[in-house]
């Protein structure tokens, strides 16, 4: 077993129906650019029911159709924040907390210590963040918040930091795959290639997460000479 096998993501995410939602983070194979990607997935009409927005540089999930959301208080939220010297990346209103616990001092991994899992029984759906920092070079960190039981009974902290290596980015998602309850994801980050093209990179993404339950995708790409950044959104919903 290579235990250092840098996968692609159509290997790590083809054929499994259900991953839910998903952050990568990493270095371009050319070393010129730091990346981030989030998707969401769902399989209710209400999680479905969505589309990513962007709002100056930053990327929020908002209804498709405001008539028919049934409950936003875990499907509406920033998704994406730049923050000074950074970018903020997770599955839900915990983008805000770090936002507001790094701006006051704190570190990302302290910033995330007030929140846990979601509660949705007998899910316990995990939050899945990513920090970018451009402040000392480029480096990353990812953290995951989970149940550390079946009943939901208290929260399971993890978290990982990473230097930044030419083609290597790490995956982390909500979920293994489909079930009920759906299974929380297990280990740590994954290894995953990261090409030189935007558009290669999102479509592999995309065309890879399942055609059923895939909802929207989010790409950036920036460039670590002059900071410029090149985005890629892909709504399922138009």
């Amino acid at each position: 077993m290579d235990i250092y096998k840098i996968n692609t993501a159509k290997e790590l995410i083809a054929g499994n129906p259900y991953v839910g939602r998903g952050i990568v983070a990493g270095l371009s194979e050319n070393g010129r650019s730091a990346v981030a990607a989030y998707f969401i997935m769902g399989r209710s009409a209400n999680s479905r029911n969505r589309v990513f927005v962007k709002k100056g540089n930053d990327l929020y999930t908002e209804p498709y159709d405001p008539s028919k959301v049934e409950d936003s208080s875990l499907i509406i939220y920033a998704a994406v924040r730049e923050r000074d010297g950074g970018l903020i990346v997770t599955n839900g209103d915990q983008t805000d907390t770090i936002y507001d616990g790094i701006a006051s001092g704190k570190s990302f991994e302290e910033s995330l210590e007030c929140r846990r899992f979601e509660p949705d029984a007998p899910n316990f759906t995990p939050r899945i963040s990513a920090d970018l920092s451009f402040e000392d070079g480029f480096s990353y960190k990812m953290s995951i918040l989970k149940s550390i039981d079946a009943d939901g009974t208290d929260c399971a902290r993890f978290s990982f930091s990473y230097p930044a290596k030419s083609g290597l980015g790490h995956f982390i998602h909500t979920y293994v795959t489909d079930g009920a309850p759906i299974p929380t994801f297990q280990g740590e980050p994954e290894r995953i290639a990261i090409p030189n093209d935007i558009g290669a990179f999102a479509d592999e993404l995309w065309t890879s997460l399942d055609e059923n339950n895939k909802i929207s995708l989010f790409v950036r790409y920036i460039d670590l000479e002059n900071g410029k950044s090149e985005d890629v959104i892909i709504n399922k919903n138009k």
